[in-house]
């Protein structure tokens, strides 16, 4: 099984394919960025002159995102960052830009933390248990992509899948709560 503390190494040949090697398979840019969504970190290296190309690999992959309509950065932030390439605001960026991140990673562990420590008057109502898994269920997997997501929020046990009698148990109390706010 692969060390997933280390980054995984992925070497670029002359012929400009990119070879994962743990795998010992080529892989796409698309592939390095699902390596990136599920978590792992990556350095990408020039076989031949050993150059660390990450950085520049990073920033092709956010720019096909882009360019697919897949719009994260503003085109505000996008003019900034370009002026600061030309400013004294180039060595400030990266820390400004690191901390950002940071402070959105924290406050999205904290958002999914309160979802289960705060006491809500509906959870007397049936069905309210099964949606709030649902909505931390969603939460989780919408934060799987962010840089430094470990995916491990607060300690739960952990369950086998829903089956379809669980499902239908679930849509059937879904059904109950929505009737119920209806007549609120």
């Amino acid at each position: 099984m692969a060390d997933t503390d280390k980054p995984l190494l992925i070497k670029r040949y002359a012929s400009r394919r990119l070879y994962n090697t743990e795998t010992s398979d080529y892989v796409t840019l698309e592939d390095i960025a699902g390596f990136i969504r599920a978590g792992r970190e990556v350095q990408i290296v020039d076989l031949k002159t050993g150059d660390d190309l990450t950085r520049q690999y990073l920033l092709q992959i956010v720019a096909e995102h882009e360019s697919k309509g897949e719009s994260v950065l503003p085109v505000g932030v996008l003019t900034d960052l370009v002026r600061s390439y030309a400013t004294g605001m180039q060595a400030v960026m990266p820390q400004f830009l690191a901390s950002s991140f940071e402070m959105l990673r924290d406050s999205q562990a904290k958002m999914v933390e309160n979802l289960t420590a705060i006491p809500n008057p509906l959870a007397a109502v049936p069905g309210f248990e099964a949606l709030r898994k649902q909505q931390e269920a969603f939460l989780k997997t919408m934060m799987v992509g962010m840089p430094g997501w470990s995916g491990s929020g607060p300690a739960k046990d952990e369950e086998a899948p829903a089956s379809s009698d669980d499902i239908a148990e679930i849509k059937k109390q879904l059904a109950e709560l929505q009737k119920k706010l209806s007549k609120l």
